[in-house]
């Protein structure tokens, strides 16, 4: 079916624009920069070993990499380049509609203040836009705007994505290491956000459990969930955690599926429709999850959990919409009404303006699904 899927309407809500750079974007700008510390000295290496550095089962050490790629991303021509074939990429993979994030606080090395790393990032992603439109393909493509949850920016963050968010800053993040590093730790900026009626969202339930989620949840006030696969950690069966039962989610029963007990914070996430921006090939090399067969994403998916299927992280974990959700049907037992599904479900769930969404929706995404049923 890869060639069905990589056809088909794709929206993608969590792409990370320093884990998505092309191997030999990355050894130009070292090379134009002076950057002299990368791991290897050609494209195809230089990939393998950010895929294989990346495959540690430690989000910490996942974290790691990015030193090199945000090291060559210092300047308004890099962060331009980056942004524009970031767009390319994605449009050529079926991409109709891409939220791209990235932390502007990392790109202020070379001199660049915080207004001029956004500007060149909008610039590049829409020049992108434009390129795609003359190759044939149709892509929106709007970036959210990280802060970094151990260092202390979160409210200049906040008012940076205020002030763009005319100019295609859909919203606010924040990333980083989950463990010490809570996400009330920023309550200011998100209450800050919430006054100025901002979009965000928050990664919450990667690398650590309920109470992430919990915070991010009833706190902060996020409007989506960054991974938030340990949301699956209150669900129950038989009064043991679902975790203890058989893994394998795929191969669970319509009445295994029936007999799932929801505790108060699954309940409400699912009640209350809180996006799940769930990556399945980033998790597995962050230890969320064994494999794709056992990833909670499918019996979520079948709890009519509000997901939806992401990239995180391209260069790092080696792949694309198509490759995401070319698993999800060899693995885990996925059909194209699965996919139309959860499409359907993060289109809804974008900081897009409701009008955009439902024309997205109408004249793309049904019509691209419809036709690949037939």
């Amino acid at each position: 079916m890869t060639d069905d899927i990589r056809t088909l309407p794709k929206v993608l809500l969590h792409d990370h624009l320093d884990g998505g750079l092309r191997p030999q974007t990355i050894l130009d700008l070292a090379a134009e920069q002076g950057y002299a510390d990368l791991p290897a000295e050609d494209a195809t290496s230089l990939g393998q070993w950010f895929r294989d550095s990346a495959n540690s089962g430690s989000l910490v050490r996942y974290l790691e990499t990015f030193s090199h790629t945000v090291a060559v991303m210092q300047t308004e021509q890099a962060l331009h380049r980056v942004a524009r074939e970031c767009v390319l990429d994605l449009a050529a993979d079926g991409v109709v509609y891409a939220e791209i994030r990235y932390a502007p606080e990392q790109h202020l090395t070379a001199g660049l203040d915080l207004d001029q790393v956004v500007t060149a990032v909008t610039d590049g992603i829409n020049a992108g836009v434009k390129e795609a439109a003359q190759q044939g393909h149709t892509i929106v493509a709007r970036s959210l705007l990280g802060a970094m949850r151990h260092a202390d920016r979160a409210r200049e963050i906040a008012e940076l994505t205020v002030r763009h968010r005319d100019t295609g800053v859909a919203g606010f993040d924040i990333a980083g290491a989950e463990a010490g590093f809570p996400p009330t730790r920023h309550l200011d900026a998100f209450e800050y956000l919430r006054r100025e009626n901002a979009h965000f969202t928050i990664h919450a339930g990667e690398a650590f459990g309920l109470p992430s989620i919990w915070e991010a949840v009833q706190f902060c006030g996020t409007e989506r969930l960054g991974h938030g696969v340990r949301i699956v950690d209150d669900l129950s069966r038989s009064g043991a955690p679902v975790t203890d039962a058989n893994p394998t989610y795929a191969s669970w029963s319509t009445e295994d599926v029936a007999a799932v007990e929801f505790g108060p914070l699954a309940a409400y996430v699912r009640d209350r429709r809180i996006p799940l921006e769930m990556c399945p090939s980033s998790n597995l090399q962050t230890g969320a999850a064994d494999s794709i067969a056992e990833h909670p994403i499918t019996l979520l998916a079948r709890l009519r959990f509000r997901i939806t299927v992401n990239t995180d992280n391209r260069l790092m974990s080696g792949t694309t919409m198509t490759r995401e959700m070319q698993l999800l049907v060899d693995e885990a037992g996925w059909d194209i009404s699965d996919l139309g599904r959860v499409t359907i479900d993060a289109m809804k769930s974008a900081f897009l303006p409701y009008d955009q969404r439902r024309a997205l929706i109408d004249t793309l995404i049904l019509p691209g699904y419809a036709s690949a049923r037939s």
